[in-house]
């Protein structure tokens, strides 16, 4: 049997994707065999699997850090809001209208056993898993429901380090009232807080660590510094961040769609990226993107309401570089059909920049593509997950069957990674009149980065210890 150490934190977007994946790679280069595992995502952040089946962005980055091949078992839940009460069910890597159809509280017992066999399978397997939880095992009106957190961590008894993002403030409450939120059994599990995201001098943190150990018998076993490294994000939560200060003049707008969908495969434009939800945030853009979309009706109606439409069209007629990626390739399109109920049935007009049509399929493709686009002779690769099929009309250029359409300055592709084939990021960028970015690392060498770093923030003999 396996052993597993967790990262669980007091709020969403305490960094334990991040953490979790350099446990992955630190482990990984002692010689383990690691696995990634998170018992149920809520993000629209999907990528797809070697086996042509969708998985949270955040394992996948996982397993890439423990150099392992990506499984769904390392996310068995895969959780898709499509509306503010409303997710669709991914379960082991296909989508399941029969359990997105229940209540949410109906759910777990549902769920539970393919979390069991999924988590013991790779206990099994492997020698560590590297388990990742989700918001905060403080949410006590979760807890009968709970199939991500401290259930998680008590089915594996796994070691549970405890983040908190100190840059946030309140850090030693936040740790001190999740502790007290726990009860006993869930608290014999936790063997450590970790502050994450600290600037400053570490030594001004005493004798606040040494009091926390004193409330609850739990050690702060490492500060991680404010890491400038970015990873894929796994949700929203990262729109939420103010840009840098001193960015670059140029810009590209992309649409913050209300279902914005993959948004992390845009952090290759580095600074250049600019997201926008008004049409006057889009004053100044040499290129709009509009992204993927887990409702796209939906969501080409708060385009026309919020004037972003109207905006966007302006700008594609004055020679603006557009592109719209799987469901903003879809708006671009002169209309969207669901005959299926997809999305709720109906048609719905669309921008009518390309002279597209699209039109829901009930079964969702999911795969890993490679393609060569025909306008630059780029072989490009990357993923597709999408229910619709699009046919193109006059004055459309097909630059790829089925996946990437031209039509002067406006583009539209089905292939989510686009913009991190570098060569194409680069001609992007230039149509654009903007230089490329630089500084920006594979994401092997990231990895490599933020282990090390992380290593060194810990106290690495009691980390691993726990193992």
């Amino acid at each position: 049997m396996g052993k597993a150490i967790m990262v669980q934190g007091c709020t969403s977007n305490a960094g334990k994707s991040y953490l979790a994946s350099a446990l992955c790679r630190i482990l990984a280069d002692e010689g383990l065999r690691v696995a990634p595992f998170k018992a149920q995502n809520m993000s629209n952040n999907a990528g797809v699997t070697p086996a042509g089946l969708e998985m949270g962005r955040a394992q996948l980055v996982q397993a890439r850090a423990a150099r392992v091949i990506p499984d769904v078992r390392m996310n068995p839940v895969l959780l898709k809001p499509e509306a503010d009460t409303r997710s669709q069910v991914v379960l082991l890597g296909k989508a399941h209208p029969e359990i997105t159809a229940l209540p949410w509280r109906e759910r777990k017992p549902q769920l539970w056993p393919y979390v069991q066999e999924s988590l013991h399978s790779l206990l099994a397997e492997f020698d560590v898993v590297v388990i990742e939880g989700a918001g905060s095992p403080a949410e006590v009106n979760l807890r009968a429901s709970d199939i991500v957190n401290m259930r998680v961590a008590r089915e594996a008894r796994a070691a549970v380090l405890l983040a908190c993002d100190i840059d946030r403030g309140g850090a030693f409450a936040h740790l001190l009232g999740t502790w007290h939120c726990l009860v006993p059994e869930e608290r014999e599990l936790l063997a450590g807080f970790i502050l994450n995201r600290f600037r400053g001098d570490a030594r001004l943190l005493s004798p606040a660590p040494e009091w926390l150990r004193e409330q609850t018998g739990v050690p702060t076993v490492g500060v991680v510094p404010w890491l400038n490294i970015p990873l894929p994000e796994e949700d929203g939560v990262a729109l939420e961040r103010p840009a840098a200060p001193g960015g670059p003049a140029g810009f590209v707008g992309i649409v913050q769609l209300p279902r914005v969908s993959n948004l992390d495969e845009f952090a290759p434009l580095g600074e250049r990226a600019r997201w926008v939800g008004r049409p006057e945030e889009l004053n100044g853009a040499q290129a709009v993107i509009i992204p993927g979309s887990k409702s796209t009706a939906s969501d080409l109606g708060w385009l026309r309401h919020s004037g972003l439409a109207g905006a966007i069209t302006r700008m594609a007629e004055a020679g603006v570089p557009v592109l719209g990626v799987c469901g903003g390739l879809q708006m671009l399109g002169r209309r969207v059909h669901d005959p299926h109920g997809v999305e709720g049935g109906g048609d719905v007009p669309g921008l009518g920049l390309l002279n597209l049509e699209t039109e829901f399929a009930s079964e969702k493709t999911t795969r890993l593509t490679r393609l060569t686009d025909a306008e630059t002779g780029l072989a490009l690769e990357g993923y597709e997950i999408h229910h619709g099929q699009t046919l193109s009309g006059a004055g459309v250029q097909e630059l790829a069957p089925g996946l990437l359409w031209r039509s002067g300055n406006v583009r539209g592709t089905y292939l989510h990674g686009l913009l991190e084939n570098p060569a194409y990021l680069e001609r992007f960028l230039g149509w654009a009149g903007l230089p490329a970015p630089v500084g920006l690392d594979s994401l092997d060498a990231r990895l490599d980065a933020i282990a090390g770093q992380v290593k060194a923030s810990l106290d690495w003999p009691y980390v691993r210890g726990l193992l």
